[in-house]
């Protein structure tokens, strides 16, 4: 994500966020930084595509992996966990799902 789009607040952490629920053989989608989109871009992504996704929740994740390089942004079913990936990755946004 771009420099000039960092905010001047840094948030605050409020839960350990994993979205999804889902039962047997489980799979996560992994967003990694590419330094090609703006917060409000993946914002807009993560809650299109992934169920239960809030704005708040979502610019916690942006905010993860603009600082860390990375953060699980799905967590459940093997097949919705690639159909996110797959969203996403169309979206622009470099995933894995694990």
């Amino acid at each position: 994500m771009p420099a000039p789009s960092t905010p001047q607040t840094i948030p605050d952490v409020t839960e350990d966020i994993e979205t999804g629920i889902g039962s047997g053989f489980e799979s996560r989608v992994v967003v990694f930084n590419c330094d090609c989109h703006t917060y409000q871009q993946v914002i807009d992504l993560f809650c299109r595509f992934i169920p239960g996704m809030t704005a708040t929740k979502a610019f916690e994740l942006a905010y993860r992996i603009d600082h860390e390089g990375e953060a699980v942004v799905y967590s459940g079913a093997t097949a919705q966990a690639e159909e996110i990936a797959a969203k996403l990755a169309g979206g622009g946004l470099r995933v894995v799902v694990q």
